[in-house]
């Protein structure tokens, strides 16, 4: 008998954002390993055994108090504190909105995070340690991963890039929290480097910083291109033009673009937060400041035998976040969701 499992989510109706990226890739996962284990329905308000939650809209919230719903699993992507230099939420409606997104999460017999350094801070919140699961991100290879040489070098003809010239690639929502000036600070400083950032302003001007950056965005420096929101299905290309992957952001659960750039092979720049440690340590670089990371730079441009072993642990790094190693983790998540409902 297939396990009915409702999912709920309207992730994909604002593009260039991580969440909605995470949801399409469990789909897939789902669909493409388990297509007689698992009845998938999107959206649906049918009876089913597990009812999975991806974003925290209001009318979700409603639909876990009508009977049939089975297992209510919540996806967290956020709390509340990562969502100060996302969005503008002028007050009170900041508060109420902030005691909305727990009071979703402890409407869920189980929730699931993507990183483990959320589970205290969920448990601060009054949820229970036993009701919390960890299950990191993954991306498929089929959709990202390294191209040839030649392909490359066609890649960087298509789009205007010398063949020698060292490319430092960011990809995410332009607002504060992604360190967006930063990126634009450091290509200033290195006017010999092609800087590109591949995203946009998917909230518009509801995005924290968005007059200031909008002004920047409109005129870059020479070096540095804004892409403005592109297909996800067309990054894998920029993965593969960049020499160098650089995410300068303050603050981040599990970014789907740092296993993209794994998956490519491409070398990856972070910015030293505790959360990449719990998930991902040894498989990139990392750097408190703008000064950190333009000595790491400065170096990686000039040593391409250390550059060639962040390649090496990129490569390492996607075979521990594949899809064939996530898909009997997922298996074994919902089979023991149907146990214990």
């Amino acid at each position: 008998m297939q396990i009915r499992i409702n999912m709920f989510s309207s992730a994909t109706k604002v593009k260039g954002q991580g969440v909605g990226s995470a949801y399409e890739e469990l789909i897939s996962l789902l669909k493409t390993h388990f297509p007689n284990d698992f009845q998938v329905r999107i959206n649906k308000y049918s009876r089913s055994e597990i009812s999975h939650y991806h974003t925290i809209d209001p009318q979700f919230y409603l639909s876990t108090f009508m009977p049939g719903r089975g297992r209510k699993i919540g996806y967290v992507h956020f709390l509340p504190e990562t969502i100060d230099g996302s969005l503008k939420i002028p007050q009170p409606f900041r508060g109420i909105f902030y005691k909305y997104i727990i009071a979703f999460y402890k409407r869920m017999d189980h929730i699931v995070v993507v990183n483990p350094t959320f589970i205290p801070k969920l448990t601060a919140y009054g949820i229970p340690e036993e009701k919390i699961s960890y299950i990191p991100n993954f991306v498929h290879k089929s959709e990202f991963y390294e191209m040839d040489a030649d392909k490359k070098q066609f890649l960087r003809q298509q789009m205007k890039i010398d063949e020698d010239k060292f490319v430092i690639l960011g990809i995410g929502q332009v607002q504060e929290r992604k360190g967006v000036k930063d990126f634009i600070e450091l290509a200033k400083q290195n006017p010999q480097i092609q800087f590109i950032w591949a995203g946009g302003f998917s909230f518009g001007r509801m995005t924290d910083g968005y007059a200031e950056l909008k002004k920047v965005v409109d005129n870059p420096p020479a070096n540095l291109k804004f892409t403005g929101i592109i297909d996800r299905a067309a990054l894998v290309n920029y993965y593969n033009v960049a020499d160098l992957f650089l995410l300068p952001s303050y603050n981040e659960l599990f970014p789907m673009s740092v296993l993209e750039a794994f998956s490519c092979g491409t070398p990856v720049l972070l910015r030293d937060l505790d959360l990449y440690k719990a998930i991902i340590d040894g498989y990139y670089v990392s750097a408190k400041n703008v000064e950190d990371m333009q000595t790491q730079i400065s170096y990686l441009t000039t040593h391409p035998e250390a550059l060639q072993k962040l390649h090496a642990k990129s490569n390492q790094a996607s075979e521990q976040y594949s899809e064939d190693h996530l898909a009997n983790i997922w298996h074994g998540f919902y089979l023991s969701q149907v146990r214990e409902g």
